[in-house]
């Protein structure tokens, strides 16, 4: 049986890993399926302490995540600072939840030298990254020495109130929040910088006009006006947005040879409905017309042909806004 397979099939004894110091059997417990089996081995990791360092950062180069977040999670309770710099490397890994727990890690051993590779984490793209490096970088005591840095922190923390009274010294922060994936962060980063009212926020303004999301659109609109763009130029901006509208061509054509799926392309879910009913007509045709299959073609193709028709009227109607 396959090492993972085995793993899954049972439920490891931490206690007794532990006991024994079977660190590789500690080590393999950390990609088991079961989420609490995974942190009991962590722990029991951390608490091996300095025994468990080199396995710990041989398993910091695995391929499977679910090991390399665990063992980052025992480095981080055993607080050796050699291992720092190979959890700093971790700043740079291209899973986020990997630079997150790393972070974290490094607040918790309590070196110093993180405090400039943590600085530039706050400038993540990620919202989770860079508040794992705002907490790390309170624990380790560092302050800020202008008014950019600080605001990279509070944009870090999501301290929205404290970025806006920052003014014009936090806008490059907030264009960073901007770019996250998440909406709602950029929602209220647009805000924030609608509270600060100041022309140096029209770039980044202009560029949240052609955000793929409604709301920071709509939002992005309503501060657009105090920071100094004036209202003609707006609807210029919004034209260089993402197109929303669904295709009306491809709306009919799923409608009439998937009757009912047009409607559901469209975000109807009662398209669904039609589908299921559409489904059984045409069976129950075809049980009783088998002889005469042309007739059943004569009320099932016309039908077909008005449901396109509706779905392509149907989308030239919605707003692309």
């Amino acid at each position: 049986m396959r090492t993972s397979a085995w793993l899954n099939s049972r439920i490891p004894n931490i206690g007794e890993l532990k006991e024994r110091r079977d660190f590789n059997g500690l080590i393999l417990a950390l990609r088991h399926t079961d989420l609490e089996i995974q942190w009991k081995a962590a722990d029991a990791l951390g608490e091996m302490g300095q025994e468990a360092v080199d396995f710990l950062l041989e398993a910091l180069i695995s391929g499977n995540k679910d090991i390399r977040l665990g063992a980052v999670e025992a480095l981080g309770e055993i607080r050796d600072p050699t291992t720092v710099n190979p959890i700093i490397a971790l700043l740079e890994d291209r899973d986020n939840e990997i630079r997150w727990e790393a972070a974290l890690a490094l607040g918790e051993i309590g070196d110093t030298s993180a405090i400039e590779p943590l600085e530039q984490t706050l400038r993540d793209c990620d919202r989770y990254v860079r508040y794992g490096a705002a907490l790390a970088l309170s624990k380790l005591g560092w302050r800020p020495s202008n008014p950019k840095e600080e605001a990279y922190l509070f944009v870090g923390r999501q301290d929205w109130d404290c970025a806006a009274r920052l003014g014009t010294d936090a806008i490059p922060a907030l264009s960073l929040a901007l770019k996250d994936k998440d909406r709602d962060i950029r929602l209220e980063a647009v805000r924030t910088l609608g509270q600060i009212g100041d022309e140096a926020a029209i770039p980044p303004l202009y560029a949240a006009l052609r955000d793929p999301d409604d709301q920071v659109r709509w939002e992005a609109v309503h501060a657009a006006p105090g920071c100094g763009i004036d209202l003609r130029y707006i609807p210029r901006g919004l034209s260089r947005r993402p197109k929303v509208r669904k295709n009306p061509l491809v709306s009919a054509f799923l409608n009439f040879v998937l009757p009912g799926m047009g409607y559901l392309y469209l975000g109807r879910w009662w398209g669904v409905v039609v589908f299921q009913i559409e489904f059984y007509i045409t069976l129950l045709l075809w049980k009783f017309l088998k002889e005469d299959c042309s007739f059943a073609c004569y009320i099932l193709v016309p039908s077909w042909l008005i449901l396109a028709l509706h779905a392509w009227y149907m989308a030239k109607k919605m707003p692309d806004l």
